[in-house]
C-alpha cells in the first residue's frame, strides 16, 4: 500500500484557453502550472475541455437535417486544434508536471489516432510528478449537444490511481449526475475526486456538494472562466457575434467530505485557488456514511461495470481457425 501523505496542498486553476489553438493554451497550461506549484501544490487541476476550448454556444451549422459547409469547417477547424495522446502537447505538458513535482491533471480534447480523421473525445489526462502520463479518462456520456462533436468513452478508460496523496479519480461535468457511475467511483475508494467541468450554474455548487457528502471525500471541481473570445477567422463567427461578453463565470471549489467549503467558489475572474487537504477527513466522514461499504445493501442492489475497451470492428482470420485447431484436442470432451 502507497504511504500517504495525510495533509498537503492542492490547486485548482480557473483560467480561460485560447481558443481553438491547441499550442498557445498548452504554453498556458504549463505557466499556470508552474505558478500553483510555487504556492505548494502537490495536485493541480484544470478545467474541462481546456485545450483547446469548451465551444459554449456554436451549432457548428447542425440542425435536424441540415448541416453547413461552414459549420462542418469549423468543426474541421476544432479537430485540428484537439491534441494526441500521447503527442507533443502530452510530453510538454508532463515536463511541466515534472518541472512542478505535483499531480497534473488537464482537461482536453483528445483525437484517437486509431480512429479515422473525425472523432474527438472529451478527456481527462492525468500525469505523475516524475512527468509520466498516468492514464486519461473519456467522458461517458457527452451532453445534449456536445453529442454531435464529441465521441462517448467506455469502461476502460475509468482509472483510480493510488498515490502518496490518496487515491485519485474524475468524471467529467454531467457525468456526475449519473448515479451509477459516481458508485463505482466510490466503490474504487476515490478520496481526491475531481470533477472538471464547463457548468457554472448555482445548481452545480449543490451538486458537488452532494457528491462529497455521499462519497465522503473531497471534491475538486475546477471549471473555465471564459470570455468571447473565439477567433476572428472562425467559419462560424458569426454566431458568436451575438453571444455575451462572458460565456462562463467560473465557480471553481473544493469541498470537505462533508459537504463544507474548503475553497471558493471563485467566480468572475481568472484565479488559482490552493487550500490544504487533510485525508484524516475521509475516514471521519465515513463513520457514518460508507456509500459502497458498512451503508451498503448488496443483498438488494449490486452494479455491474464493464471497463473492458469496446471495438467496432473485430478482424477475423483463417489465423485463428488454424490456431484454435492446433490448441484443440479432442481428449478434453472426455
Amino acid at each position: 500500500m502507497v504511504k500517504r501523505l495525510e495533509k498537503f496542498k492542492v490547486s485548482l486553476v480557473q483560467a480561460e484557453p485560447v481558443m481553438f489553438n491547441a499550442q498557445a493554451t498548452v504554453d498556458k497550461v504549463c505557466r499556470l502550472t508552474a505558478e500553483a506549484a510555487a504556492e505548494g501544490a502537490k495536485l493541480i487541476l484544470f478545467p474541462e475541455a481546456f485545450i483547446p476550448a469548451y465551444p459554449w454556444g456554436l451549432t457548428f451549422g447542425a440542425s435536424v437535417g441540415r448541416r453547413t459547409f461552414e459549420g462542418r469547417m469549423a468543426f474541421a477547424r476544432y479537430w485540428q486544434n484537439a491534441i494526441d495522446v500521447p503527442g507533443p502537447e502530452t510530453k510538454q505538458m508532463g515536463e511541466a508536471a515534472r518541472k512542478a513535482g505535483a499531480y497534473l491533471v488537464v482537461g482536453v480534447i483528445e483525437r484517437d489516432s486509431t480512429f479515422s480523421r473525425g472523432t474527438v473525445f472529451c478527456t481527462v489526462l492525468f500525469f505523475g510528478p516524475d512527468g509520466t502520463l498516468l492514464g486519461k479518462h473519456r467522458k461517458l456520456k457527452p451532453t445534449g449537444s456536445e453529442r454531435l462533436i464529441w465521441g462517448e468513452g467506455d469502461g476502460s478508460t475509468m482509472p483510480v490511481f493510488d498515490t502518496e496523496l490518496g487515491r485519485i479519480g474524475s468524471l467529467i461535468c454531467w457525468e456526475n449526475y449519473m448515479p451509477l457511475a459516481r458508485t463505482a467511483m466510490y466503490a474504487k475508494g476515490v478520496e481526491l475526486y475531481l470533477a472538471p467541468t464547463a457548468d457554472s450554474r448555482d445548481t452545480w455548487q449543490a451538486t458537488i456538494r452532494h457528491i462529497a457528502c455521499e462519497g465522503r471525500c473531497f471534491v475538486l471541481s475546477c471549471c473555465q472562466f471564459a470570455r468571447n473570445q473565439y477567433p476572428e477567422e472562425l467559419e462560424v463567427r458569426d454566431e458568436a457575434n451575438d453571444f455575451p461578453e462572458i460565456l462562463s463565470r467560473g465557480g471553481s471549489a473544493i469541498v470537505s467530505p462533508l459537504g463544507d467549503y474548503v475553497a471558493g467558489p471563485l467566480f468572475g475572474e481568472e484565479g488559482i485557488l490552493t487550500a490544504e487537504i487533510d485525508l484524516t477527513l475521509v475516514a471521519a466522514g465515513k463513520y457514518d456514511f460508507d456509500v459502497t461499504g458498512h451503508y451498503a445493501r448488496p443483498d438488494v442492489f449490486q452494479l455491474f461495470v464493464n471497463e473492458e475497451p469496446l471495438q467496432t470492428v473485430y478482424t477475423y482470420s483463417k489465423e485463428w481457425e488454424m490456431d484454435y485447431d492446433d490448441d484443440y484436442d479432442e481428449d478434453d470432451d472426455e
